[in-house]
């Protein structure tokens, strides 16, 4: 995910990348407002996932740049700041950002509140220029081949036979199959499923993985990615919505 850091001190945007990076996060800093601004402008580029918005910024107020991001821009805008008062978080939440960080943070519960954001960015209707889904495509399932995913109902089936799954084996698919062919880094299936960042959930991630393949009763699905983390991989062909039993 491409993410947006607004922040004028060097030190601490370098510090906050280095983590985010490691996250899995395309991060690009942007210095002032006018940068940031600039680079929410439409390009050839995928749009930013989620903007980290420092209010404290050297040519203008973070309260007006968060007004102007809205009148371009649809990401999801996290106000990250030491202004911890109520009124602050009101007037921000009214200019229209999606969450309000106040400093000094808990980086696990940064990272879960950029997950949540960009859920709730995901699960909304698409944004004006983006193309619909097509017409009676059902939004919440998903075929790779003999698996379905259903994912309102958070059931599974391999051949139409159900597969019964624990609720992090589940969290783990879903995440995995929601983007085919793309390598997820082991920290960020562990901040997204399970919302830490502690290190000795490793070896529970590759219990789970390890169990997932069993039950799924096909192993190449999930494919290591040696030193990085875990990608999901189908034929392009075999990966469709999922539609109606027959």
């Amino acid at each position: 995910m491409r993410l947006l850091l607004v922040e004028d001190d060097d030190h601490v945007a370098a510090a906050l990348s280095a983590v985010l990076s490691r996250h899995g996060f395309d991060v690009t800093h942007a210095r002032s407002g006018e940068e940031a601004l600039q680079a929410l402008l439409p390009g050839d580029q995928t749009p930013f996932g989620v903007v980290l918005l420092d209010l404290g910024l050297p040519d203008q107020d973070g309260f007006e740049v968060c007004g102007r991001i809205r009148r371009i821009s649809s990401s999801p805008v996290i106000m990250v700041t030491a202004r911890a008062d109520v009124r602050s978080r009101i007037h921000g939440l009214n200019l229209g950002a999606d969450d309000y960080v106040v400093k000094p943070y808990d980086t696990g519960e940064l990272l879960a509140r950029i997950h949540a954001v960009s859920r709730r960015r995901a699960a909304a209707p698409a944004a004006a220029g983006e193309p619909p889904a097509e017409e009676g495509a059902p939004r919440d399932g998903l075929r790779l081949g003999a698996v379905t995913i259903e994912l309102s109902t958070r059931q599974v089936s391999v051949n139409g036979g159900a597969v019964p799954l624990t609720r992090k084996e589940f969290d783990l698919l879903a995440l995995l199959a929601q983007r085919p062919g793309v390598v997820f880094r082991r920290e960020q299936i562990i901040s997204e499923v399970w919302r830490t960042s502690w290190e000795g959930t490793g070896r529970t991630l590759e219990v789970h993985i390890a169990s997932l393949r069993a039950k799924l009763g096909t192993p190449a699905l999930i494919e290591t990615v040696r030193g990085v983390g875990y990608r999901l991989v189908a034929p392009p062909a075999a990966v469709s919505p999922a539609g109606p039993a027959s």
